[in-house]
């Protein structure tokens, strides 16, 4: 397996999925890995607004604080194959122990099972 391929594929995406958590929040200074979505045109609500402008922002930021969480997940998935490569145990199912297929890992660098294990 080449695993400088899917080095290169997981760092990609990581400064994808970095780029992504920058635009909705920030960075959690007390908690490195965390990160809080930002309110986006919630910080600029006005306290007599119209109360279905207050409902709709305050959906885009519940909306936001979800895809912050995703991508929080998938960063620290991508952050956990990285190690794996690291160490030499980059590719082999958590779950049997045997190796995760080519395939497989090309649809999900970050795979942690193979195909039975999913």
């Amino acid at each position: 397996m080449n695993t400088e391929y899917f080095k290169q594929k997981l760092e990609e995406e990581r400064g994808v999925v970095e780029g992504q958590l920058k635009e909705l929040g920030r960075e959690n200074p007390s908690v490195p890995g965390d990160w809080d979505a930002t309110g986006g045109s919630l910080e600029t609500m006005s306290p007599i607004q119209d109360s279905n402008e207050a409902a709709d922002k305050l959906e885009e930021y519940g909306e936001r604080r979800e895809e912050t969480n995703q991508l929080e997940i998938r960063l620290r998935e991508i952050n956990e194959a990285l190690g794996k490569i690291e160490k030499g145990t980059y590719g082999v199912c958590e779950v049997c122990g045997e190796p995760i297929g080519e395939d497989r890992l090309e649809a999900n660098p970050a795979a942690r099972t193979c195909k039975e294990h999913m």
